[in-house]
């Protein structure tokens, strides 16, 4: 395994790490356990999740995930193996999330400091390594919104806000670290330039999706990334498993979550098809398995700190941490890019 400092925190975290959204709904505590065991065993150490998991979110499912992964915690005793990450919800109207603090849950105070109590009994800790935003607060693009239309709203709580109850919690000793998901270009820059004139913690993260499918990460956040040492925790590395190629040529498999659930539709379509259908085929003349060139691309990329994976079979999952293995030539890597200057950015 391969490890990053996370920030400028001092702390290394694997390159591969472990999302954990399948558990409580795909997979049950027994296999996110056996998940958790078999990634430590290959050199993970990295773990993250969510208030709202399990994915798709509903009222039934909110905070199995972190259950599952504190009962582990308890049965194993294995606080100390693992690097925790989690995240607060942002408001919830617009999504669905009524069901969460009354659907009120705004990124201030009152919600943060329920958010963070109700996590840590949950995973049965009494600190988190790193608490992330799991989305802004205010009106702005994420879960693939294009087409930035400004809307000023009295009624959301400031970066201002938010920055000042996350450093009471790292005061307090229940949050380490912090970073943010979901997040545009400036908002990293307003927590940094918060962080700097306050005395307030520092972001070192932002997770937000990165694959084959959806570069555009590369678009201003990139930059920052890496001059700021805020580096990525990548999601979707895989856009919803379409990238591995059973999709192709109208498959659908039933257990997949594309199948299943008609909401992520964000990595579908006729043009998506196509371009994937594009990458499979570099992977397969190379001989490559497409799913390990799609997270050995992600793996490569010098903006990154870790790439999450998410299995809902051990299979997957094998298949998954493998990739750390592999190594792109500089042919695979010329296809990869002839394909993105021709279709750039199919699915954001």
């Amino acid at each position: 395994m391969e490890f990053r400092e996370l920030g400028r925190t001092g702390l290394k975290v694997s390159v591969i790490g472990l999302g954990t959204m399948t558990f409580g709904v795909q997979n049950t505590e027994a296999e996110g356990h056996a998940q958790i065991d078999r990634a430590l065993d290959a050199g993970v150490n990295f773990v993250d999740t969510a208030e709202v998991y399990a994915v798709p979110p509903t009222a039934e499912s909110y905070g199995t995930t972190e259950r599952i992964i504190g009962s582990w915690i308890a049965q194993r005793r294995g606080r100390d193996r693992i690097i925790l990450a989690t995240k607060v919800a942002g408001p919830g109207g617009a999504l669905g999330l009524t069901y969460v603090r009354g659907g009120d849950n705004r990124l201030d105070r009152q919600n943060i400091l329920q958010a963070i109590d109700g996590s840590l009994r949950r995973l049965q800790t009494d600190y988190v390594d790193l608490y992330q935003l799991h989305w802004p607060a205010r009106a702005t693009n994420f879960f693939g919104r294009l087409g930035y239309q400004h809307v000023d709203s009295p009624d959301v709580s400031t970066i201002d806000e938010t920055l000042e109850v996350l450093n009471d919690l790292v005061r307090a000793g229940k949050v380490r670290f912090i970073g943010v998901s979901n997040e545009t270009p400036w908002g990293m820059h307003r927590y940094l330039e918060l962080a700097e004139q306050r005395g307030w913690p520092r972001l070192v993260s932002i997770q937000n999706p990165y694959n084959l499918l959806n570069r555009s990460f590369e678009v201003g956040l990139a930059e920052m990334a890496i001059k700021e040492q805020v580096g990525l925790l990548a999601y979707s590395p895989l856009a919803f498993g379409v990238l591995t190629g059973k999709f192709m040529n109208g498959a659908r498999p039933p257990a997949a979550r594309i199948v299943r659930w008609s909401r992520f539709a964000r990595y579908s379509g006729d043009l998506a098809d196509r371009v994937t259908a594009a990458y499979v085929a570099i992977a397969r003349d190379h001989g490559l398995n497409p799913a390990q060139m799609a997270l050995a691309f992600v793996n490569r990329q010098r903006f990154l700190t870790s790439t999450l994976i998410g299995a809902t079979t051990m299979e997957q999952l094998e298949t998954d941490l493998a990739s750390i293995d592999v190594r792109l030539s500089d042919a695979v890597i010329q296809a990869i890019e002839g394909v993105h200057r021709a279709h750039p950015n199919p699915c954001c």
